[in-house]
């Protein structure tokens, strides 16, 4: 009895959370599928009136006697469907034949096409809860992304372009549109308010093992950011606000790294004034699929003992013990084991 509570208070959930989680279907779009059905149709009525209408000396019709290929059409039509008025009936023994051995199979294989595309509407629900089941039951340690704005979306295409795996990343949007472009492109998106605990939770947050937060408004940003925190406690989160002032409030609120979009933009626009080439570089670093890349990995077996400045990529920073330190530090002068060290390389990305 327990299983069955348990198991019906899930498939209770999966039923709720198919009404606002998108998850992306390979294969041909709904419209596709009906057109396609609707020429096999029109193929099996074509094929079933040509063959009435060469064999219509076998036929006869109670009106006049004659079948031309009118009366073949209005013969094969009625009988595909099973509507049978009996006015146009086969006499002959070949007539009746073809009746038996191919008009009949035609008749059953129209009536699978129409009724299959009836049953498939009717069920498309069922296999929408079955799909999110299957979804819920196998994402783990994947990416949510938490507005599908233009911050949302480059953060997207960075993870992409960084190798990450689209059925590992999941949206969450309060806006249609955006939950509607997501899923054009491929991603698992679910609809909501994500500042609401059951929102996150259909997105599997919990089990998540990054968060991105980067809604239009940074009250909004400081909400989701308590409540992706309160949900999982392990999760890396990152999160954008427009103001200066509300990066210790994301902080306290849980976020692990706070990014200023203004003061951003605001300090390329001083660098550009300076130095355009140095402002381009900067943008290029950062932008997917540029021939650079800036990236943080762990110091190799070879590194330990080295310089910075000794390794095949040019390091900027070294991490050590969660505390990062310029190259040229005395401090990073020498790299140790555990470290990691942020640095420029070619890029592995093609395009």
């Amino acid at each position: 009895m327990r299983s069955l509570w348990y198991r019906s208070r899930s498939e209770a959930h999966d039923a709720e959370a198919g009404r606002s989680i998108t998850i992306p279907i390979e294969g041909t779009a709904p419209l596709q599928q009906v057109l396609r059905r609707l020429a096999m149709a029109l193929l099996l009525l074509a094929l079933t009136t040509f063959l009435v209408w060469v064999d219509r000396a076998g036929y006869q019709d109670n009106s006049d006697g004659a079948v031309d290929l009118l009366d073949a059409a209005y013969y094969s039509t009625v009988t595909l469907s099973t509507t049978g008025y009996g006015d146009i009936t086969p006499v002959s023994d070949s007539a009746r034949l073809t009746n038996i051995l191919v008009i009949t199979p035609l008749r059953v294989l129209f009536l699978i096409i129409l009724v299959g595309t009836t049953l498939e509407v009717l069920t498309e629900r069922t296999r929408q809860q079955v799909r999110v089941h299957r979804w819920r039951s196998r994402t783990r340690d994947h990416v949510v992304v938490v507005g599908y704005g233009t911050k949302g979306r480059h953060a997207v295409e960075t993870l992409l372009g960084q190798g990450v795996a689209k059925d590992r990343i999941v949206v969450v949007d309060a806006q249609r549109k955006a939950v509607e472009a997501a899923g054009s492109d491929g991603l698992v998106s679910v609809l909501g308010d994500a500042s609401r605990t059951d929102t996150l939770r259909k997105a599997e947050l919990p089990s998540a093992a990054q968060v991105i937060i980067a809604p239009q408004r940074d009250d909004t940003a400081t909400l989701v950011t308590l409540t992706a925190r309160q949900l999982n406690r392990r999760a890396t989160i990152v999160a954008a606000v427009r103001e200066d002032e509300n990066v210790p409030l994301l902080k306290q609120s849980g976020a692990t790294t706070v990014i200023t979009s203004s003061s951003s933009a605001g300090r390329l626009l001083g660098v550009s004034m300076t130095s355009s080439h140095a402002a381009s570089t900067l943008e290029s670093l950062m932008a997917n699929g540029s021939r650079l890349e800036m990236v943080e990995r762990p110091v190799t077996k070879e590194e330990v003992g080295q310089s910075p400045r000794g390794c095949s990529d040019l390091v900027v920073a070294v991490v050590r013990r969660k505390q990062v330190l310029d190259y040229t530090h005395p401090e990073a002068a020498q790299l140790q084991a555990g470290d990691r060290v942020i640095a420029i390389r070619r890029s592995s990305f093609r395009g």
